[in-house]
């Protein structure tokens, strides 16, 4: 059990239960709590919208995580028959994925591949590959009942992974970042210059990876994904002064730094099961909200998580000068960190300030709530596709963004 209420300084987040989440699914019960429109797919407009509601609805948009007449608990119910453990799906298809990785990363210079092979050591996640190979499978069966992952799929999974960590060294190195998945960073180890050079190789590695595939419409789809890691960063250089265009500023950061890569991965294998581009919109509206959901529970996890537990310092983002969104929700409680945004929290006492006033507001809760409507807005279009293990996996996904504690 656990409540969490308006200036509360302590959050413990329970796992959240499946039966919860498909009630919340099935019956619409937040709309009618907060007084939210019906969401299809959002977009950094809608999102916006969302936002806004909530400023009109604070007191009444708290989560209670107890067992009330529309909250239920996380007892065994009927629905846990069709649970589908993700990761159980797509261990076939992601078998040996680093390897390949490596083989794709091979280089006769002993550093270089040494520093290629750093974060390629098994020890990931591999979320994004997990959820391009269980697309593969749930569009392959859409179309034809096909219950095979095609190899050029399979590459889309590969080099998907290969974009995000060539991403991650980059950050890395803008942010000055000495910690990464439990362990020192490549530039923290082997200095900046180098490390860029080594993220550099793995983006070009990926791009004859791609290439090869021979295919020049995803070609096009995922080399749209590294333009858009591109403008996000720059996104992310920039703020605005406005508090509307500000929130809209930051979605459409995350869809480009966050949420274009899982988009369009998915696109991509859906394009290569399916000729039919209503399956391809589905794959790509998917991918988008489920990107955007993790990183908002990501900029939660800045806040709420330890750094041991999480893999790397919290209140990063704060460090660097961002605001995120627990950041831009506390900002409507607490006004005075409207000019801690704008210098970018610069001045001596700014970070530890602006976390406490994140941590008194509701600002954590407000944006968990609208990571679970972007789960939503993923589940609504992924059950628009033919029933099949596979869907459902993707479905249970959208929980296990959620209830992620790293």
């Amino acid at each position: 059990m656990c409540h969490i209420t308006q200036r509360s300084s302590t959050f413990f987040f329970p796992k959240i239960c499946s039966i919860f989440w498909r009630s919340l699914q099935e019956r619409e019960e937040s709309n009618r709590i907060v007084g939210l429109p019906e969401v299809k797919a959002l977009s950094p407009s809608v999102g916006y919208a969302i936002y806004s509601v909530f400023k009109r609805n604070t007191r009444r948009a708290r989560f209670h995580h107890t067992s009330t007449s529309h909250w239920c608990s996380c007892s065994k119910t009927i629905s846990d028959e069709k649970y589908q453990d993700p990761f159980q799906l797509g261990r076939k298809d992601l078998k040996n994925l680093y390897e390949d990785i490596k083989k794709e990363l091979l280089v006769s210079a002993a550093e270089l591949k040494e520093m290629c092979d750093y974060y390629f050591d098994g020890k990931g996640k591999a979320f994004r590959p997990m959820i391009v190979v269980l697309m593969a499978r749930a569009c392959n069966i859409h179309h034809n009942n096909s219950k095979e992952v095609q190899a050029s799929q399979r590459s889309v999974a590969i080099i998907a992974e290969m974009i995000h960590t060539a991403s991650l060294v980059h950050d890395d190195v803008i942010d000055d970042a000495n910690s990464r998945r439990g362990k020192r960073t490549l530039n923290q180890i082997w200095g900046e210059r180098k490390a860029v050079l080594a993220g550099d190789f793995i983006l070009s590695a990926a791009s004859v990876a791609l290439a090869r595939i021979g295919n020049t419409t995803i070609i096009s789809v995922l080399t749209q994904v590294i333009e858009d890691l591109v403008r996000g960063e720059f996104l992310q250089l920039g703020s605005k002064e406005n508090e509307n265009e500000r929130f809209a500023h930051y979605l459409e950061k995350t869809f480009k730094k966050t949420a274009s890569l899982i988009a369009n991965s998915c696109k991509a294998v859906s394009i290569l099961g399916c000729p039919d581009p209503k399956v391809h919109e589905i794959a790509y509206q998917y991918g988008k909200n489920v990107g955007i959901a993790f990183q908002l529970i990501d900029d939660v996890l800045d806040f709420t998580s330890c750094a041991d537990h999480l893999g790397k310092p919290t209140a990063a983002d704060l460090k660097l000068g961002l605001a995120t969104g627990p950041v831009l929700f506390a900002c409507r409680q607490f006004p005075e960190m409207n000019a801690m945004i704008m210098r970018r929290f610069s001045k001596p006492g700014d970070v530890e300030r602006a976390r406490k006033y994140v941590l008194q507001s509701d600002g954590v809760q407000q944006t968990t709530y609208l990571a679970q409507r972007y789960c939503h807005a993923a589940t609504r279009e992924i059950r628009k596709l033919r029933p099949s293990p596979e869907r459902e996996a993707l479905v249970h996904l959208t929980e296990m963004v959620l209830m992620r504690d790293k």
